[in-house]
């Protein structure tokens, strides 16, 4: 027998989940002779591209994986004291493998399923507890995307409650962290606020600032008192932003109680490592009275149907999907996952463990600023927690040359050099800088008595700032310190949600695709894992060519000239994209052009993001079909043709078709001096087929997170890079801490320079291991997967758009409407199928009474077909309440998802057995998956809100509390 010696196993064939048996099954079903008859029935001819990508040979996952530890190699990991709001972390074990490492976590998707997400609810809940707690507020978030967006956000809201409405200025302390206030001259252009940066201590307030921000502790370490600043503002009216360090509040008095009216940062501390930039998850906090304003996502307590304890996302959830060009914010993405693992990391600490190592950090900070006092070094800071500051002169350059032969990294900026401790730092590391800082000024260690200091260290923090409020002190955070407490803590959290690892997530829109194992992998490596975002270039190769080729890559896909990095979500790339073109119009003196054209159909996020770069929204209307009305687009970009900045569209559209109009769409733009702006959620249609590019496009984000397999997160991360013609490549986003400039960028849109940088190394892996044809044939089989799900639902749910061949994209809309007669909601289809072991498709959007289903090609035949069986065994189920055999009042759909507790319950009083109310299906019953609460009360949850863990007590609730 002749041996195969040169088989090399590909990825696209562990990605892609249907056989050559399945896809012949498949296209028989969907009435097509081959797959590529399928492709040409649903893509216009004229937008297909004409030759293969030009991309690398695609690589096995073991090739890949060696051939990325020699890139990581490049990577030069120092002892990082640069500090700026990114500080190294122990990651506890048993988070960062039962967590991070953790596809039952990393896969959920965003929390609007209430009943199967109760494990991430309670673990956000956690996490605003403890950021209430920390910050001394009254109400918290369940996270933000950075700690510098979280601060323009809050400029944001200040401005939007302002009372004196002509005020228009914001004032900045210059020891705000640099690129935070690079965020907020970002964010304050287009609405014509005016930044002004200066000391707090001389700054002279007055009735045109509405609202002002400070650092505590400030950007160069030191602790300021800020009460009385507080006090001047508050007799102003001025509210007041305080840019807290979280690690910090456990020794210093919080924000709360000397009258910050926000409290923003970032929990990077709380065991999430550095990532050369992210993810990290921010916090927000505030009053009570600011509920309604708050951005991002809240987690309330409620109560479920049968009045127990229950979660959910509360108030304005996705309120930018509702109001649109309204909405006081475009966000989307959070960033669960941190978040969780931040929460987790206070509740495995507990209150003394976080005060210990809070105090362990401040410790080193006065041993070292004392050691160099003693070598005759003046420490400028007079009260700082862990950053110490010094103005060397001559000697920095000395002083730095030394500081990189001990692998150490200082924060420089001129002369003047900060020094910042984090949870790493050692007794060794402080002995090993006061040795090289007393080799600069020819002397020795031993001109310094350092066993002597280190035994006698005591906190430089004045009486008054010292806190001396508890925190932390729910029992959650005080129950769970030994590893076997936690992880059974985290696995209980675990159980009580549906990932990608129980089933398909069928979600259209959101392309919740295979995260493969080889993807996650590199992502902890201390080699990116630990590299801070502002170290020395020549210490960062590994990222810089990692950068490069996935920009090369990513490219080559969109047909675009470059790309930025930086977005680190879908909305932030939206808002990106279109500042770009703000810039673009103003470089040409043309910058009165400010309307952007929006489809009816667009996302919820395109009009925010619109509105926030300072644009006026005209809506477009859609046909009959759903499809881009030309001629209203026409009529309507001819009229405003001088003042016409963009049009936003989304391909295929949101309505799961690929119109056949586009490049006459893109044309009349131009044609009229705009733009086109392509929002990149359906990506996973078009990669290896056709391009934004090609269709006409001069901008576009993608979301890495959903075509190029980042996880969800179950709510975050995510990254949103753009993609820009060459026209627009000179107004990319800049930083302003690491020279990334164009030559004309916009200020900063993230934080750090390349966004979330350490998830990049997921989408480069997956575009590395698919090649080309991998690629290609992943976009292929995910229109093959949505087409077949149609012909299998299309005699039992009406589907409401399909392309000119009757074919659908990658996803489709199927209607819901005709339902209401026998008193059945889309709703109650999303909860039934909790039931059958199933997450909802997208409810009620893009069209309200509709469910949007996207399978993606990571989806085998047999659980297509699970997910078809649930679906048409509902349909019946409607049926039979269309026929009376059913109540419509007490049915399996009304009475969904059904508990463990309520099946084997005494009491049963539904006209419908236990078997079918839990076992609708013979396959359920091979693998069930209970629903942990019964359905969520939202009604009960917003008139009571409650968005902190509430006392152990409070947990059982009477059912006289159900209306």
């Amino acid at each position: 027998m002749k041996l195969n010696t040169d088989y090399q196993e590909k990825f696209q064939n562990r990605h892609i989940a249907p056989n050559a048996a399945d896809t012949a099954q498949m296209l028989k079903t969907i009435g097509a002779g081959s797959l590529d008859e399928l492709i040409a029935q649903t893509i216009p001819s004229n937008i297909r591209l004409k030759k293969p990508l030009n991309l690398p040979p695609a690589k096995s996952e073991f090739d890949y994986l060696n051939t990325l530890r020699q890139t990581a190699s490049k990577n030069k990991v120092f002892k990082s004291f640069i500090g700026q709001g990114y500080y190294d972390v122990i990651v506890p074990g048993v988070i960062q493998r039962n967590i991070l490492e953790n596809p039952g976590w990393y896969t959920q998707y965003t929390p609007y399923q209430a009943e199967i997400a109760q494990g991430r609810l309670q673990a956000l809940l956690n996490f605003q507890t403890m950021v209430i707690d920390l910050t001394g507020m009254e109400i918290a978030n369940a996270s933000l995307l950075d700690e510098g967006t979280a601060a323009a956000e809050a400029m944001f809201m200040q401005y939007s409650l302002r009372k004196n409405q002509d005020a228009k200025i914001f004032f900045v302390s210059d020891e705000v962290f640099p690129q935070t206030i690079d965020i907020l001259k970002t964010r304050s252009e287009p609405y014509g606020i005016q930044i002004q940066i200066g000391d707090h201590r001389e700054v002279e307030l007055n009735n045109n600032i509405f609202g002002a921000i400070v650092q505590y502790p400030a950007g160069h370490g030191a602790v300021y008192d800020y009460s009385g600043f507080a006090a001047k503002a508050h007799e102003k009216g001025i509210k007041l932003t305080v840019v807290a360090d979280i690690m910090s509040l456990a020794l210093l008095t919080p924000p709360g109680e000397w009258g910050a009216d926000v409290v923003v940062g970032s929990t990077q501390r709380f065991g999430v490592p550095m990532g050369f930039g992210g993810p990290h998850a921010a916090f927000f906090a505030t009053k009570e009275e600011y509920k309604r304003s708050i951005p991002g996502r809240i987690i309330g307590v409620t109560i479920d149907s049968a009045g127990n304890y229950a979660l959910r996302m509360a108030l304005q959830t996705r309120e930018q999907h509702i109001r649109r060009d309204k909405a006081t914010s475009n966000i989307c993405t959070a960033q669960a996952l941190l978040a969780i693992m931040a929460g987790c990391y206070a509740v495995y600490h507990g209150p003394q463990g976080i005060k210990l190592i809070a105090e362990r950090i401040h410790g080193l900070s006065v041993l070292l600023a004392q050691s160099l006092e003693k070598l005759g070094y003046k420490q400028l800071n007079q009260s700082y927690f862990d950053t110490l500051k010094f103005d060397l002169g001559e000697l920095v350059g000395p002083l730095h040359a030394e500081a990189l032969n001990n692998e150490m990294n200082l924060n420089y900026e001129g002369s003047v050099v900060t020094i910042s401790i984090d949870e790493t730092t050692s007794s060794e590391d402080i002995k090993t800088m006061v040795r090289f800082f007393a080799k600069v000024k020819g002397k020795t260690l031993s001109d310094v008595n350092f066993d002597e200091l280190k035994a006698n260290v005591e906190t430089v923090i004045p009486a008054a700032l010292q806190r001396k409020s508890d925190f932390l002190t729910h029992a959650i955070f005080n129950s769970h310190h030994s590893e076997h407490e936690m992880l059974r803590y985290i696995k209980s959290l675990e159980t009580k949600d549906l990932s990608l690892c129980h089933s398909m997530i069928a979600l259209g829109s959101c392309t919740m695709k295979l995260n493969a194992t080889t993807e996650m992998v590199p992502v902890t490596w201390p080699e990116f894992s630990k590299m801070h975002p502002f170290a020395p270039a020549d210490q960062v190769g590994g990222y810089m060519q990692l950068f490069d080729e996935l920009n090369n890559w990513l490219s080559e896909i969109t047909g675009f000239a470059a790309m930025s990095l930086q977005p680190n979500a879908g909305a932030q790339g939206e808002y990106a994209g279109l500042m770009v073109i703000r810039a673009y119009h103003y470089d040409r003196g043309e910058g009165h052009r400010n309307i952007a054209l929006i489809p009816s159909s667009a996302h919820g996020t395109n009009p925010a993001s619109a509105a926030m770069a300072g644009m006026k929204i005209l809506v477009v209307k859609c046909d009959e079909n759903g499809n881009i009305d030309v001629n209203d687009l026409r009529e309507k970009a001819e009229q405003h043709k001088d003042d016409l900045s963009c049009l936003m569209v989304t391909y295929p559209s949101t309505h799961g078709v690929f119109e056949e109009a586009i490049i006459e769409v893109c044309q009349i733009i131009h044609e009229n001096g705009g733009q086109v702006y392509m929002d990149g959620a359906n990506m996973n249609a078009q990669v290896g087929l056709t391009s934004p590019a090609n269709i006409g496009a001069d901008v576009c984000h993608l979301n890495l997170h959903k075509t190029f397999c980042i996880p969800h997160g179950g709510g975050g991360p995510g990254m949103g890079p753009i993609g820009v013609a060459k026209h627009l490549v000179p107004y990319l986003p800049g930083h302003a801490v690491v020279d990334i400039d164009r030559g004309k960028s916009i200020h900063a849109v993230s934080a750090a320079p390349w966004g979330s940088a350490s998830i990049l190394i997921i989408s480069h892996a997956y575009i590395a291991m698919m090649g080309a044809e991998g690629l290609t044939d992943a976009t292929r089989y995910a229109i093959l997967n949505a087409n077949y799900i149609k012909s299998r639902l299309k005699h039992h749910y009406p589907v409401l758009y399909t392309g000119a061949n009757g074919r659908c994209a990658h996803e489709m809309i199927l209607d819901c409407r005709s339902f209401k007669g026998a008193g059945i909601e889309v709703i109650d289809i999303a909860k039934r199928l909790m039931d059958y072991g199933f997450h909802a498709p997208t409810v009620s959007f893009p069209v309200a009474g509709t469910v949007m289903i996207e399978p993606t090609e990571s989806e085998p035949k047999h659980e297509l077909d699970r997910f078809c069986d649930a679906m048409i065994a509902i349909r019946h189920e409607i049926d039979d309440i269309e026929k009376g055999l059913f109540d419509k009042a007490n049915n399996p759909l009304k009475n969904a998802p059904h508990t463990a507790a309520v099946v084997t319950g005494n009491d049963w009083e539904h006209p419908y057995t236990r078997q079918k109310a839990a076992f609708p299906l013979p396959y359920v019953a091979t693998y069930k998956f209970w629903p942990s609460v019964g359905r969520v009360n939202d009604t009960y949850g917003d008139r009571t809100l409650i968005c902190s863990c509430p006392p152990l007590e409070d947990y059982e609730f009477e059912e006289s509390v159900i209306e």
